[in-house]
């Protein structure tokens, strides 16, 4: 390993929520200060486990978490929130390196990507983690404000049941009015 390896403070980048029809956006920066044993990509890790990682990595590293509504991101367009978190990150969190999990940088100077860097790169999966229970969380949270949507069981994705439950009752606060659903017929308003 050269020297500039060694020296080397990685910032690992990703979120959740960029598809679903309803809910925030959530980014996470982490930087991890020791190794934390059993990190990978939060889609492949059960609630339980991605709990007990989420207080780890907290209590191990330096992070940074952006949260965009729903509104903010009908306002903005989701690539202007991505955008917009990723360079908060990189201005929050202190690193040498900024590597986000995929293959757009959103036009942020500086960022490294790398597909699939949540499965393969622990910093990045850290960041996962700490995204995925953030929106998984608040999700939960509104399941409870909005019972008849089953927020808690999809997390705002467009699942069968999600669409024929904004077909039954309307779509309520925390739906994006700017995801179309071409099944829903909806007329479009962005």
């Amino acid at each position: 390993m050269d020297l500039s390896e060694a020296n080397k403070i990685l910032c690992g980048i990703d979120e959740a929520g960029r598809g679903p029809l309803a809910g925030p956006l959530v980014i996470a920066g982490v930087v991890l200060l020791k190794k934390i044993d059993g990190l990978r990509d939060s889609k492949k890790l059960n609630a339980a486990k991605r709990e007990k990682l989420y207080r780890q990595i907290v209590d191990s590293s330096h992070y940074h978490i952006v949260i965009f509504s729903n509104v903010q991101i009908d306002d903005n367009g989701i690539s202007a929130c991505l955008r917009d978190g990723l360079k908060e990150i990189m201005n929050v969190v202190d690193a040498t390196a900024y590597l986000f999990d995929g293959n757009s940088t959103f036009g942020v100077c500086g960022l490294e990507t790398l597909v699939k860097a949540d499965d393969k790169v622990d910093e990045v999966s850290a960041a996962s983690i700490l995204a995925k229970v953030t929106r998984d969380r608040m999700m939960a949270d509104y399941a409870v404000e909005y019972p008849e949507y089953g927020f808690e069981k999809h997390n705002g994705y467009g699942t069968k049941y999600h669409i024929e439950m904004i077909k039954k009752y309307g779509r309520c606060d925390i739906h994006r009015y700017s995801f179309r659903v071409k099944s829903l017929d909806e007329p479009t308003l962005f």
